[in-house]
């Protein structure tokens, strides 16, 4: 189903889709498109919160000569920054070689540059080569670096060492907000009945909850699967859909969605996003505890920069990666660059973070961004994708901004990509947004079969300006349910041409389609960040 050309000129130039002024009415519950104006760090906040406190790393016997190893050094330093309650680690310009991993692993502690063109920082190990080799929980001989971890790798200090220890144990881990066997939390209370876009809930009991806390909303599925369906948008095509035998997929529920809670009022609980999905009691709503978190923390102003070493046969990546967020909330990475990566930047059970002015370039990779095993509400604006600058060896793939695992209400904005796709590696991810975009769409999705539908409901791209023409996983009314297009360039489909994985109508939307920046309001992210709570 598509929109029809009733979409007006706006009196500063360009149109006012149709689908716009519908928007506006139902914000939060907009059948097509996601309410995403509060993604990223402290709802979409444009400062971030840079700790007082200073520390040098030269202090602690770092040294920007290009020989010498750093890493235990800087290590020293952010720990040293955690230790003391927070604290900004500066690395000032030229070369610090790492023959280790980075990590930051408590709250309110950054690493800090001093601009991505004048500090360096040189990896000369992988992952594989650091903590060994990580095979896949799914089994196969996949390696699971190909879509985890990082050479700067934020996580939180005790589940950093739970995952860590279980790769070099060979017990391959889930990575999320319950731990390695999805098993540690525990239920602070039950949730009433709620609609998507309520941005309240009534609890059984208050008790355990504290105005300002983080807790999960978790939705367990039940026999018929109609967490999955509304996921989908509900009607005959999700309802026809055979999700028995998606295995991977079925293993990534229950849906867990980190959210802190805003105010509480007796027993109403207002949290800080209003709801992604309905609440109903077939579905077992619970508010429960996780692992700790880590909020407040960041990189920013440097390059990051391995060893060049050829890229590796597709999903046998050794780990020569970027910058990874994992289990965080409130966190960020700005003005940072990646080169001769296998993959680039990863957002793997991360929330509510914010990575401006990032950039991949080099010898080409694998995943440039990876957005996996329930990443909500994040933001990723600024961005760039390089051309690769060597040839890919023929066994490879390159991807793009991905996103999958049942992720949802993440953002791209503001981005320009000379090579890669708007990749979904299935897994049902559903009410993500790519906004004002320019892309050269030469990338592949990947995903395995059992992982489910590329798409859920209210996917949202708007516009798009596709340099080459190429239509795949850009113009999404033949493929994504309940979900819109607007505001993108006449595309044609060649190479990689994919088929919707629900039958009948998909309740999709078309408008400016064949326009070129004309779409208005430009960006739509910025806004919705002027559609206020009410």
């Amino acid at each position: 189903m598509t929109g029809g050309p009733a979409s007006a000129a706006t009196a500063g130039g360009g149109r006012l889709p149709d689908i716009w002024r519908e928007f506006t009415e139902t914000p939060y519950r907009h059948s097509q498109i996601p309410y995403i104006g509060r993604a990223g760090y402290r709802t979409g906040s444009t400062a971030f919160a840079r700790p007082r406190r200073t520390l040098r790393a030269e202090s602690y016997g770092a040294v920007a000569d290009g020989a010498t190893d750093c890493a235990p050094a800087i290590n020293r330093a952010l720990a040293a920054a955690g230790r003391a309650g927070g604290g900004t680690v500066l690395l000032g310009p030229g070369t610090y070689r790492i023959d280790g991993l980075i990590h930051i692993g408590h709250d309110d502690v950054v690493l800090k540059g001093a601009g991505s063109s004048r500090t360096r920082v040189y990896a000369t190990r992988s992952l594989t080569e650091l903590i060994g080799v990580y095979g896949s929980r799914y089994g196969g001989d996949k390696s699971s670096w190909s879509w985890a971890g990082g050479l700067i790798w934020l996580c939180p200090e005790d589940r950093f060492r739970a995952l860590t220890d279980a790769i070099r144990a060979k017990a391959w881990p889930f990575e999320g907000w319950t731990g390695n066997e999805r098993d540690e939390w525990q239920t602070l209370t039950s949730v009433q009945p709620a609609g998507l876009g309520s941005w309240s809930v009534t609890v059984a009991d208050p008790g355990r909850l504290r105005e300002g806390d983080l807790v999960l909303l978790r939705l367990a599925d039940d026999a018929g699967h109609t967490l999955l369906e509304h996921m989908a948008g509900g009607g005959p095509g999700p309802e026809a859909y055979a999700w028995d035998d998606k295995t991977k997929l079925t293993s990534y529920v229950p849906y867990e969605w980190p959210v802190r809670i805003a105010s509480l009022q007796g027993d109403r609980v207002t949290f800080e996003r209003p709801l992604p999905l309905d609440v109903r009691p077939e579905w077992d709503p619970r508010l429960t505890t996780h692992v700790k978190a880590l909020t407040g923390a960041g990189v920013e102003g440097l390059t990051l920069e391995a060893v060049e070493t050829p890229q590796s046969p597709h999903l046998l990546d050794k780990g020569y990666n970027g910058v990874a967020l994992q289990c965080t909330y409130d966190c960020w990475v700005d003005d940072v660059a990646v080169v001769n990566v296998d993959n680039g930047f990863g957002l793997v059970a991360a929330s509510a973070s914010t990575l401006r002015r990032t950039r991949v370039g080099g010898r080409g990779e694998h995943h440039p961004y990876f957005c996996r095993e329930g990443s909500h509400d994040n933001l990723i604006e600024d961005f760039t994708l390089e051309q690769r600058t060597v040839s890919a060896p023929a066994d490879t793939q390159l991807h793009g901004i991905n996103v999958e695992g049942l992720s949802s209400y993440n953002v791209w904005s503001r981005g320009r990509m000379e090579t890669g796709t708007f990749d979904s590696h299935r897994g049902m991810p559903f009410a993500n947004v790519r906004t004002d975009i320019t892309v050269n769409n030469d990338g592949v999705h990947g995903g395995d079969a059992s992982a489910g539908p590329l798409f859920g409901a209210r996917f949202t791209h708007w516009n798009i300006r596709v340099t080459n023409e190429r239509a795949g996983l850009m113009k999404l009314d033949e493929l994504a349910p309940w979900s819109a297009t607007v505001g993108i360039n006449t595309v044609r489909e060649f190479g990689q041409i994919d088929v919707p994985d629900f039958t009948g109508d998909l309740e999709s939307r078309l408008e400016l389609y064949g326009t070129t920046d004309e779409v208005r309001p430009r960006n739509l992210y910025e806004a919705q960040r002027a559609v206020q709570p009410g």
